[in-house]
């Protein structure tokens, strides 16, 4: 597959933009290791290899658990995550897929048991910028790195 163009290089403010928010959803103070999950789950949803590949390898770095990355497409079949890692997966499935699931009330619930509501707000706000990178990378091919 080939690039499509260098949407960094073309003189538009967007990416910028996108770098501005996405330096301010990382101060956020989610969890390094729930955020890497949230990451990776939407854009497995978007299949977006180029964030596939990069947010699998800083989750690795980190030191996330390989079976875990392994098996986080089918996570409601296993016991390798949390409670409230669960909640925020299965909130980063619902938005993530919103135009079929319009972000029900027992999926929101079950985020709000787990999380405060400014964590609620965000852990939208990093659902929100990986969908939005993943749309890029996804819409102007762009090519993982090896």
């Amino acid at each position: 597959m080939q690039a499509r163009l260098n949407y960094f290089q073309a003189g538009s403010a967007g990416p910028k933009a996108m770098i501005a928010f996405n330096t301010a959803m990382e101060g956020l103070g989610i969890d390094k290791a729930l955020l890497h999950l949230i990451k990776l789950r939407a854009s497995q949803i978007n299949g977006c290899a180029f964030c596939i590949a990069m947010h699998t390898k800083e989750a690795r770095a980190d030191g996330e658990d390989q079976r875990r990355l392994d098996l986080l497409q089918s996570w409601h079949e296993t016991t390798l995550f949390t409670e409230a890692e669960e909640a925020a997966l299965a909130w980063t499935e619902a938005l993530t897929r919103l135009a079929d699931t319009h972000a029900p009330d027992d999926v929101y619930a079950r985020l709000a048991a787990a999380f405060s509501e400014k964590e609620c707000v965000d852990i939208t706000t990093a659902i929100v910028a990986i969908n939005g990178w993943n749309r890029f990378a996804v819409g102007f091919r762009a090519v993982p790195q090896a």
